[in-house]
């Protein structure tokens, strides 16, 4: 499936806006592709204002977030791939989410339950294991 976060990323801007809040979004600037103005960003994160009266032509897609502001008085063009969104929250309260980092999820489990190995720990059959899913077939 496809990634919720962009999904969840436009609800929670509705909501926010919805209750008369500012949403703010926390963003990685040093995610590859992430175009924001790096005289702001501190400890390789930004926070920006995406409020309708702070920023022009804002864009909530699917692969990327992006939109016109201005810095201390310079019009820039901000482009945020979805990835590099790491939350969205109201200023007034704080109240929204912040995301996992994609690419550390959690491992599914075992479906048949037999979680202990005897097969003595090759460390290549562990990695092997890791990479792909079980998968079963459904009728």
């Amino acid at each position: 499936m496809t990634s919720s976060r962009p999904y969840i990323i436009r609800a929670l801007y509705d909501w926010i806006l919805d209750n008369e809040c500012t949403p703010y979004i926390l963003v990685n600037a040093l995610y590859s592709g992430v175009e924001v103005p790096q005289e702001h960003v501190k400890d390789g994160q930004i926070i920006l204002n995406i409020s309708p009266t702070a920023i022009q032509n804002l864009s909530l897609g699917n692969e990327a977030v992006n939109f016109d502001g201005r810095f201390a008085g310079m019009p820039k063009r901000v482009f945020i791939p979805i990835s590099g969104v790491m939350g969205i929250y109201a200023k007034e309260n704080g109240q929204g989410m912040i995301f996992e980092t994609e690419g550390h999820r959690p491992e599914p489990t075992d479906p048949s339950g037999s979680g202990n190995d005897q097969s003595g720990g090759g460390s290549a059959e562990k990695k092997s294991r890791r990479s792909k899913p079980p998968l079963r077939l459904v009728k």
